[in-house]
């Protein structure tokens, strides 16, 4: 089962595919680092110059940004109180106060070591569970595929928190988007009104660039930033061999919220921002002195950007194996493969073992390269990038994303497209509708279509072939318990509270 993992292992060590993990790493961390942008935007603004990249070259890239990103979010965190990106929050409790003491490079040191071996546990978990995990879907026929993707689906909207009502707004819109275009089996015009461009349905990348990228860049634009007083002599650094050994008490917070990281991230929906408090709360909770804590405790630190670095890679063994994103990232990067014509499931690890085992491994790599990376620019160089004029670094990020979309079929529509996507994402954004289901409503919405009609077919018309198997009826009861859970735990808190008063 792990000999395709080792026959991958060559491959990654290719020059453009090891350089390619490492202008990602130094690009994410670039993205982290900028209070606004993400790695989710980082890597829809990706997608698009892609197409003419080997797989592994634009996959490690991706995992590089990934990694990069998620440690990068620590830099205004700790220098300004800004998380760069919603996962470092929690970081900004401790780290903020540390740079206030002058140990500003210190919490950055920490932050790197932290999130690199966050990241090292999340890509073994990667290594370790997708493979055996994607065995056993590989004996799915299409009614249980399809049951899936309503999981999926089902997953992402009632326990991504918040509003279920928006969470299911968001995913038909997205299911909507992807029955756009031709019939694939009968080649009638589904709601393209009369676009001759639609036919072929709405490219993937378009939406993604047009969510994902576009809001946060106006917001960029939208909001000042100041950043007067960030230089070396707030970091007060010193070389990272020799602030290890000040790191070594810190190794059961690591393996905690390592564990936690990696738990959350293959929740569907939950996301790093979770791991990094829950894994705070719980560092806090088993320390001696939680007294201080939040005053400039390097602990809290580490747990915050372990457990926020170690949900990377583990959110993507849904996503690979099931076609089911465990982050908005996920759900970004799920785009990224289909870009390049590799379908998520179970599949892909039959087809393409080369492929997705190179891309665990540049994951690995990119977690490892963090420390090598991150930790000697970080403390020289990465607190000057907020220096950076907001207006020049939103233009910059706008004429990429039109260069990109354009270059794709290399038509003014697909601008215009992406530009409606973008207000639509703008508009959801203030109105505090969650995006990732819109994205997995376009992935899985044609492929619960595909699988539907194909297990309809098979059982000639009879509805009844969607449970026939004890499978099907499994994956029926785990919707169910998605769907119903959240409703009862919300009766029995309301309940409780009745009960209390």
């Amino acid at each position: 089962m792990y000999s395709d993992l080792l026959h991958a292992l060559p491959e990654v060590f290719g020059l453009t595919n090891f350089f390619a993990v490492i202008i990602g790493v130094i690009a994410g961390i670039v993205v982290g680092a900028m209070p606004g942008l993400s790695a989710t935007m980082a890597i829809s603004v990706l997608v698009p110059f892609t197409f003419g990249l080997e797989p592994l070259v634009a996959l490690g890239l991706m995992a590089g940004i990934y990694n990069g990103a998620m440690y990068g979010g620590a830099i205004p965190a700790v220098l300004l109180r800004i998380p760069g990106t919603p996962a470092a929050v929690a970081t900004t409790f401790d780290g903020y106060p540390m740079a206030q003491k002058g140990q500003g490079g210190f919490a950055l040191q920490v932050a790197v070591v932290s999130s690199s071996i966050g990241g090292i546990a999340s890509a073994f978990a990667l290594m370790l569970l997708a493979p055996p995990l994607s065995k056993v879907t590989l004996l799915f026929g299409p009614s249980e595929v399809f049951w899936v993707a309503v999981f999926g689906l089902a997953s992402i909207i009632f326990l991504l928190g918040g509003n279920p009502i928006k969470g299911l707004i968001s995913a038909c819109f997205g299911v909507f988007v992807s029955v756009i275009g031709s019939d694939p089996i009968y080649g009638n015009d589904r709601f393209t009104f009369g676009q001759l461009e639609l036919l072929d349905g709405i490219n993937m990348v378009i939406l993604l660039v047009g969510l994902y990228a576009l809001p946060p860049v106006i917001d960029l634009l939208e909001t000042p930033l100041k950043t007067d007083n960030v230089g070396e002599s707030q970091l007060g650094t010193e070389p990272i061999w020799k602030a290890l050994p000040k790191m070594k008490h810190f190794w059961k917070t690591w393996l905690r919220s390592s564990f936690i990281g990696i738990w959350i991230g293959i929740l569907p929906g939950a996301g790093g921002s979770m791991a990094a408090f829950m894994s705070y709360n719980e560092a806090r909770r088993a320390s001696k002195n939680p007294d201080a804590w939040g005053e400039g405790e390097p602990e809290g630190v580490a747990a915050a950007e372990t457990a926020n670095n170690a949900d990377t890679a583990s959110a993507l063994i849904p996503a690979l194996t099931l076609g089911i994103p465990g982050t908005a990232v996920a759900a970004v990067m799920l785009g990224g493969l289909l870009v390049h014509g590799l379908q998520p499931g179970p599949m892909l690890f039959r087809d393409n073992p080369d492929v997705v085992f190179g891309f665990m491994w540049q994951f690995l790599f990119g977690a490892i390269l963090l420390v090598l990376l991150g930790g000697s620019l970080a403390t020289n160089s990465f607190a000057r990038l907020l220096n950076l004029p907001r207006p020049l670094l939103g233009s910059i990020i706008i004429v990429l994303m039109l260069i990109g979309v354009y270059s794709i079929h290399g038509r003014m529509f697909d601008v215009y497209l992406m530009l409606g996507f973008g207000a639509v994402g703008w508009v959801m954004d203030k109105l505090k509708f969650p995006l990732p289901p819109v994205v997995l409503g376009l992935i899985l919405g044609g492929f619960a279509e595909e699988n539907l009609r194909l297990a309809l077919r098979i059982g000639r018309g009879d509805w009844m072939v969607l449970f026939s198997n004890v499978t099907s009826l499994v994956i029926v009861a785990l919707t169910v318990a998605v769907i119903v859970g959240p409703i009862l735990k919300k009766k029995l808190a309301k309940s409780k509270t009745r009960d209390a008063t």
